[in-house]
């Protein structure tokens, strides 16, 4: 008889396929970033007025698409993780939910621009792009329900398609001079392709049975309404202290400043938002969720490993976008950008901050800590919103800048010590290898900046960094050997 295979270890430690499932989200998203990034460059360039305006637009529609996402996501994944889960009743509830903050938020946002007090074409971009962004918080939740089985490829390729129909309309239209409300139904066409697509997925590849809005399923409908609102007001806190500092810009000074933010605003917070919406959201967090109900040990272990790889990426990335500011943005929006090149000096400590404190909230949320993540995101609100009116009228941009730097690091510092405090997710020995290899990149830095050549001392300023990943991984590799002579 031949010999059984060997049973698997219990020490061993599964990887989850974590790289493969966050490159195959990434590439659809660096795709659609590709696309809404030509988009805006193009018009950026075409007019700043017009580019500030769309700033506007698209950051009062991210808070309802923040409010449908994050404010109900989250919960979400906890539903569709149970056991005995029965998806097309969940899925109902949370379409239902979605449906009613969507047009509640809409008039939301029609009542403030009517309050401010814009112009009848602003007010037109503003409602045609809110009620596009918002549709894809309800596509989003079937989005949710393929992540969960684990085919985020399948929703990769969603997103790629839809990217594709609704940017490749905007650049046409843009570039035949029409008017910006008409150029922002693309949101309209990107969304209701990502809806359809993300229905039709779900019914063929997961066990999702289709929507059933029975009696008991609407009678259910009020208690995970009940149950969402911690999750929706910790949502409508969080996007109000990332955006309120716009319409403070927006009052102050204009859309003509509100693009010189807006442009480097788009730079730095795309990396964060890269790293929270693909890594942390759509892939670890679902892995949290599942580790905290059985198996709390790997779960430490998952955690300890993300903030080490977290903090070690940020810090070179902050180094780039910090050093070469003047080069990306003259390079990328033009010269009309200049003040956008001094403020990305400051916006970059918000990465790390991001990354971070992200990460944190998501380790609280899996452990139903999303009460005390509710009053953090409350403090920073009431933090941001005192820091706006304080600074942006004394100097506007630099104010603007401030108010958001000093939230998000007061948000990541009370949310990673409470973390470290309870589940020790920062291991100390992790902490010195960076310090030193920061401290190695500042010297090789300053050592050779004087050579005249600017590219020399920056390369060499990132090569500890690359020493210190080659290490991790030799670690990675040393880990799984032992696993597999065990």
């Amino acid at each position: 008889m031949p010999p059984k295979s060997p049973e698997p270890s219990k020490t061993s430690k599964p990887s989850y396929g974590i790289l493969s499932k966050f490159l195959q989200l990434a590439g659809a998203q660096w795709i659609h970033d590709g696309l809404h990034t030509f988009f805006l460059i193009y018009l950026a360039r075409l007019s700043s007025s017009d580019y500030g305006e769309f700033m506007v637009a698209f950051g009062l529609a991210s808070i309802i698409l923040f409010l449908g996402e994050f404010g109900l996501n989250q919960p979400l994944v906890s539903s569709l993780c149970k056991k005995y889960s029965h998806k097309g009743d969940i899925l109902a509830q949370y379409t239902l939910l979605k449906g009613a903050l969507l047009v509640a938020g809409w008039l939301g946002v029609a009542v403030f621009i009517h309050w401010q007090g814009y112009t009848p074409g602003l007010k037109n971009l503003v409602l045609v792009i809110s009620a596009g962004v918002g549709l894809e918080a309800i596509a989003s939740s079937f989005f949710v329900a393929i992540r969960v089985e684990g085919r985020q490829d399948i929703e990769g390729r969603i997103r790629v398609v839809s990217g594709i129909l609704g940017y490749g309309y905007a650049i046409s239209l843009l570039a035949l001079g029409a008017a910006p409300h008409w150029i922002a139904l693309f949101k309209l066409i990107e969304n209701v392709v990502n809806l359809i697509g993300g229905v039709w997925m779900a019914l063929k590849f997961t066990n999702f049975d289709g929507l059933s809005l029975k009696r008991k399923s609407l009678a259910r409908t009020w208690a995970t309404a009940k149950n969402g609102m911690v999750f929706v007001l910790m949502a409508l806190a969080a996007i109000l202290y990332n955006k309120a500092n716009l319409y403070f810009l927006q009052n102050q000074a204009g859309p003509t400043k509100v693009a010189q933010y807006s442009v480097t605003w788009e730079l730095v917070d795309g990396i964060s938002i890269l790293v929270s919406n693909l890594l942390l959201r759509s892939i670890l967090y679902p892995l949290f969720v599942r580790l905290w109900k059985s198996d709390k040990s790997e779960f430490t272990r998952l955690a300890n490993n993300s903030v080490r790889w977290l903090i070690g990426a940020s810090i070179p990335i902050m180094f780039v976008l910090y050093i070469e500011s003047d080069r990306l943005i003259g390079l990328i929006y033009g010269g009309a950008y200049y003040d956008a090149m001094w403020m990305q000096k400051w916006l970059v400590g918000t990465i790390i901050c991001g990354f971070i404190h992200n990460l944190a909230a998501y380790l609280m949320m899996s452990q139903g800590k999303q009460r005390l993540l509710l009053f953090v995101y409350i403090g920073g609100l009431a933090l941001n919103l005192v820091l706006c009116a304080t600074l942006i009228p004394m100097d506007p941009l630099l104010g603007a800048c401030l108010s958001m730097l000093i939230t998000k690091a007061a948000v990541a510092v009370t949310t990673t010590t409470y973390c470290q405090i309870t589940m020790r997710i920062i291991d100390l020995k992790s902490m010195w290898r960076i310090a030193a290899a920061c401290l190695a990149g500042a010297g090789l830095y300053f050592a050779t900046c004087r050579l005249g050549v600017r590219e020399i001392p920056e390369v060499l300023a990132l090569v500890p960094f690359g020493f210190l990943i080659l290490q991790w991984r030799k670690e990675l590799k040393a880990q799984k050997a032992q696993v597999g002579m065990a």
